[in-house]
């Protein structure tokens, strides 16, 4: 059962999946789904014996194109509706062992294709009004296959943080004429205390404001709205600032640091929002080799992060984040 419930205290939806108490949970290397199957084995998601990229409907989806109706009566107050949308899963290799750093600046720039072409296509649909693409690697983030890939969600909404992310960049044009994260590269780039590592046409920094202390912003110089603007070299230029940075979060403390890596795209909802720019943005949940960053009661509770590091410092230990021996 999964449906729509509205909170009419901070006017955002939740999602119900009730469903997805059922899905697959951290099972043994010889029996992952996502593994190509094998000659004479269990079939899994993949039924050949290899691939580069694989896409495929979410088997457990939080959002579905044949939602059913909600299982509750709604009013006027608690609204409800069906969980109309797409979930996918985005294989990155069919190596079970690996991880997106693994992959070649070729396979990275294969695989935003890949994401162009899912964000144009689902993007299409009527009842999207959001494709979100994302990334949770490692236990720590809660993840439960480890064969490594992304997932999307196309949403019949716009999730809240991207819903504040559009407001507060159009009121920021409406005053000033200008895009903020333009404004931002361009501080970032005047301070450059904080900038990780940069190309011709991305940047990638710890931002000022950054609320975990890992956490990186990938920005295109170019004020673009999705993946479908980026021209070929800017997406050259961003599968090679992708492998950088995911080669010097496992450089840091030289182990495969877990993340959320989530995109920041324009809406698909058939609006102008020219005020928008496109970014990624990474979050890393440890704060020190052993020790995570707990979203606790000011973070969960107030939504006001608390950051116990300065930004400057985090970019130039990950600026010195080289490979070992």
């Amino acid at each position: 059962m999964s449906e729509l419930r509205w909170n009419p205290i901070l006017e955002q939806w939740v999602i119900t999946a009730t469903h997805r108490q059922d899905r697959t949970f951290l099972p043994p290397d010889d029996y992952c789904p996502l593994c190509p199957t094998k000659p004479g084995g269990i079939e899994t998601e993949i039924p050949v014996d290899t691939y580069e990229i694989a896409v495929f409907e979410n088997k457990f989806p939080s959002l579905t194109s044949a939602a059913a109706e909600p299982a509750v009566q709604g009013n006027s107050l608690y609204k409800v509706a069906p969980s109309e949308g797409l979930c996918e899963v985005v294989i990155y290799s069919p190596d079970h062992n690996a991880t997106l750093a693994d992959a070649s600046v070729g396979q990275i720039r294969r695989l935003i294709e890949v994401w162009a072409d899912r964000y144009e296509e689902l993007g299409r649909l009527d009842f999207v009004k959001y494709v979100f693409i994302f990334e949770n690697k490692g236990k720590e983030i809660g993840v439960t296959l480890t064969h490594p890939h992304g997932q999307i969600y196309a949403y019949p909404f716009i999730p809240p943080k991207i819903e504040r992310e559009l407001d507060s960049s159009k009121r920021y044009m409406e005053r000033t004429g200008k895009c903020v994260f333009c404004d931002v590269i361009a501080e970032e780039i005047s301070d450059g205390r904080r900038i990780v590592v940069e190309n011709d046409s991305f940047l990638a920094v710890i931002p000022f404001f950054a609320g975990f202390p890992y956490e990186t912003h990938i920005l295109s110089r170019q004020h673009r709205g999705s993946l479908l603007d980026l021209n070929e070299d800017e997406r050259l230029d961003l599968a090679k600032l992708l492998k950088t940075i995911l080669l010097k979060y496992d450089n840091l403390w030289g182990t495969s640091l877990p993340y959320i890596m989530v995109m920041h795209q324009a809406p698909t909802d058939g609006l102008s929002h020219e005020y928008y720019h496109f970014h990624i943005e990474f979050y890393p949940p440890y704060r020190t080799k052993n020790k995570l960053k707990y979203l606790a009661g000011s973070e969960s509770g107030a939504g006001t992060f608390i950051n116990d590091t300065l930004a400057e410092e985090k970019a130039e230990e990950l600026r010195q984040a080289e490979p070992r021996g």
